[in-house]
C-alpha cells in the first residue's frame, strides 16, 4: 500500500511539473542578462565592454534542439566599455552609431545539438548590417523555482564575429583594433 501511494504521489508530482517544463517558451529577464564583448587593442591588451537590457524570447525543447528558437533585442544605448571618453567613440557613428541604430537583434534560423550544448545559427543585425552568426550555447540549466514563484533557467552563448563583415569601426585598422570580436551572452529566462 505504501509503495503504491508513493508511486501515485510521484506520478502526480511529475504530471504537475511536466506542463510547466513542456511549455518551452521563456522570456529573457533583462535585469539578469547581458552581452559582453572583448576586442584586442594594439595587439597588447584586451578591452571589454557590455550591453545590458537584453530582451526577447527563447523556445527551448530539451528533447529536440531543432525546434529551439531565439528572438533577442539588445539595447545598444546601454553599451559600456568602462571608460567615458572611449564610450563616446564606441557609441558614435563609426561603431555602434546608437542614434541611428539603438538596438542590435538576433533571430535564430536553426539549432542543432553539439556535444553537451547546442549550436544556434541566426541573423545578427549590428549597426544596420545583418549577417549570419553561430552561437555556441551551454545550457539551458535545469529549470528551478525563481524568486517570483515561476520557473527560471539560464544559458551562456558565445560567438566571434569579424568587424569587417559588419563594416563596424572600419576607420580602425586591424593593427589598432582587432578584426575579431568575441561576444558572450549570459541570459536568464523565466516563465510567467
Amino acid at each position: 500500500m505504501m509503495t503504491r501511494l508513493r508511486i501515485t504521489m510521484l506520478a502526480l508530482l511529475a504530471a504537475s511539473t511536466f506542463p510547466a517544463i513542456a511549455q518551452n517558451t521563456w522570456t529573457i529577464d533583462p535585469v539578469h542578462s547581458q552581452a559582453n564583448f572583448e576586442v584586442r587593442h594594439l595587439s597588447v591588451t584586451t578591452v571589454r565592454g557590455a550591453i545590458t537590457n537584453v530582451t526577447g524570447t527563447v523556445v527551448w525543447d530539451p528533447k529536440d534542439p531543432s525546434k529551439d528558437k531565439v528572438d533577442a533585442v539588445l539595447d545598444a544605448t546601454t553599451v559600456n566599455s568602462g571608460n567615458a571618453y572611449r564610450d563616446k567613440d564606441v557609441r558614435g557613428e563609426t561603431l555602434f552609431n546608437i542614434e541611428k541604430f539603438p538596438t542590435l537583434t538576433f533571430k535564430s534560423t536553426s539549432a542543432s545539438r553539439s556535444g553537451k550544448g547546442v549550436k544556434v545559427t541566426g541573423e545578427l543585425t549590428l549597426a544596420g548590417v545583418t549577417k549570419t552568426v553561430v552561437l555556441d550555447v551551454v545550457g539551458p540549466a535545469a529549470p528551478q523555482k525563481g524568486q517570483q514563484g515561476g520557473l527560471v533557467t539560464g544559458l551562456e552563448a558565445t560567438t566571434t564575429i569579424k568587424r569587417a563583415d559588419f563594416n563596424f569601426g572600419s576607420k580602425y585598422p586591424n593593427a589598432v583594433v582587432s578584426d575579431e570580436v568575441k561576444i558572450t551572452l549570459d541570459v536568464e529566462m523565466d516563465q510567467k
